[in-house]
């Protein structure tokens, strides 16, 4: 069921930029210290076994603050993050960091995930007007399937007019990629079931998908007519992927299009500067410098890059009229 915003009264509707500009990254457990008692949260307490401080959350707010700012000259139009907790961790990264002048506003999911992650949109309210949103829960395909993270869904107005925005963070591959399979494929077919009811339209998909662009759900994803637009992209420092396991650079996050907005793309790109990374040790050159590598604090902002993506758009105002 469709949540209706009534913001129509409440934002500026003229903006002049010239493009529309999306950044997709995966927080890393970006959970806040306080325990909710419904989750398996307890790990990232200043009690638990990663001794998560305040200090320590306060550091990531800020870091994932300004590697959002850093991405482009101007911040972003659109934000798709994963692997984020709840509402007050949004509430903090918008309101109390250095994102606070950037005057973004945000939705979020509230699922059913056992350790209580969530992904979550920002946008800027002069470049994204939401309309509607919902939330798309995928029924477990097996038996042994605990429940994972629903799908955003945020119909919103440009001013190119509308776009679809869905924000995904499909089941990690523990217990192996072959036997995690049918989890992942769950996920890509009620996400094409919403496009399917959606029709012909702008509609971008973001997110951690925790498969690689060849795997059997992408492939399916792009047989329905999704155009990933990030595929094999690189960014600078020697970054390859978005993700780097065993001195190996893949791709799990990625940013899809419909045809009508894939034509509109300008530029996509892995963001890596040197503050986002560290040496590699063991087999050479640079990976993400992560908040914990195992239970040991390295103080990083995230295991995975962020991915960048620039469409072209028509000038204009957001219309009144929806």
């Amino acid at each position: 069921m469709f949540l209706t915003l009534l913001l129509l009264l409440l934002f500026p509707t003229v903006c002049t930029a010239q493009r529309l500009t999306l950044v997709e990254m995966n927080c890393e457990n970006f959970f806040n210290t306080r325990h909710d008692s419904l989750k398996q949260d307890t790990e990232f307490l200043p009690e638990g076994s990663r001794r998560w401080t305040p200090m320590r959350y306060w550091r990531k707010v800020r870091d994932i603050a300004q590697a959002l700012l850093a991405c482009d000259d101007t911040p972003p139009d659109l934000v798709a993050l994963t692997e984020v907790e709840n509402d007050s961790v949004m509430r903090d990264l918008c309101r109390r960091s250095p994102l606070r002048n950037a005057g973004y506003h945000y939705l979020m999911t509230e699922s059913s995930d056992v350790r209580g992650i969530d992904v979550a949109l920002l946008y800027q309210p002069t470049a994204f007007r939401p309309v509607c949103y919902d939330y798309i829960s995928v029924m477990p395909p097996k038996k042994n399937m605990r429940t994972t993270r629903d799908i955003l869904y945020v119909k919103g107005e440009t001013l190119s007019g509308t776009l679809h925005v869905f924000v995904v963070h499909a089941p990690s591959r523990y217990g192996g990629e072959k036997e995690s399979r049918p989890y992942r494929l769950a996920v890509a077919h009620k996400l094409a079931e919403a496009i399917a009811a959606i029709g012909e339209a702008r509609i971008v998909v973001a997110g951690d998908f925790n498969d690689y662009a060849n795997s059997p759900a992408m492939r399916f994803l792009n047989d329905i007519g999704l155009h990933n637009l990030t595929a094999d992209k690189r960014g600078s420092n020697g970054a390859k992927g978005t993700y780097r396991y065993k001195g190996e650079w893949r791709s799990v996050d990625h940013v899809l299009a419909s045809p009508s907005m894939a034509e509109k793309l300008d530029t996509a790109y892995i963001f890596a500067p040197l503050f986002l990374l560290e040496d590699e040790p063991k087999y050479g050159g640079k990976r993400p410098l992560r908040t914990y590598n195992g239970y040991r604090y390295t103080g990083g902002t995230s295991d995975h890059l962020p991915l960048v993506v620039r469409f072209h758009r028509l000038g204009g105002t957001i219309s009144d009229n929806h």
